[in-house]
């Protein structure tokens, strides 16, 4: 007969879930359906005026030295995303030029407008006129965070 107990219980406790999934299904559509109150909109006071915050201040506040900040209309058009350099200067640089998906370019390549890659060093990639002239941009990838 303990047989027959347990069964019972076993039976009566699967109805109960059973029943619950259909109260919290029944719930969760019922809330879905009901449309939710609105939330009051905040109305400028009249006479009230808007602080506005300096953006030296701030970068000032959180840490940023200005000195070091490059001018707004100096930003190069080139971004180095990474570096495959060996001793003797030859390899290549993944490099974004003007915000576009980075493109891999090998020495001696061109890269932009009269410009190709002279050569790549560790963590840096110099861009040229031709090959032995003088250096017109410098990328260096950001310093390694400890």
């Amino acid at each position: 007969m303990p047989m027959n107990s347990q069964r019972r219980w076993w039976l009566r406790s699967v109805t109960l879930m059973v029943w619950a999934l259909a109260a919290a299904s029944a719930m969760f559509w019922g809330l879905k359906f009901v449309p939710a109150p609105g939330a009051p909109a905040a109305l400028p006071i009249a006479g009230s005026e808007v602080a506005t915050a300096d953006p030296t201040a701030v970068a000032r506040l959180l840490g940023a030295n200005p000195a070091a900040a490059p001018a707004a209309g100096a930003v190069s058009r080139y971004k180095l995303l990474g570096v495959v350099a060996d001793r003797g200067h030859s390899g290549a640089a993944l490099i974004a030029i003007d915000g576009k998906p980075p493109k891999p370019y090998r020495v001696g390549a061109p890269v932009d407008d009269g410009l190709l890659l002279q050569f790549v060093a560790p963590r840096r990639a110099v861009l040229a006129a031709g090959m032995d002239a003088p250096a017109s941009v410098t990328l260096d990838l950001p310093p390694l965070k400890p």
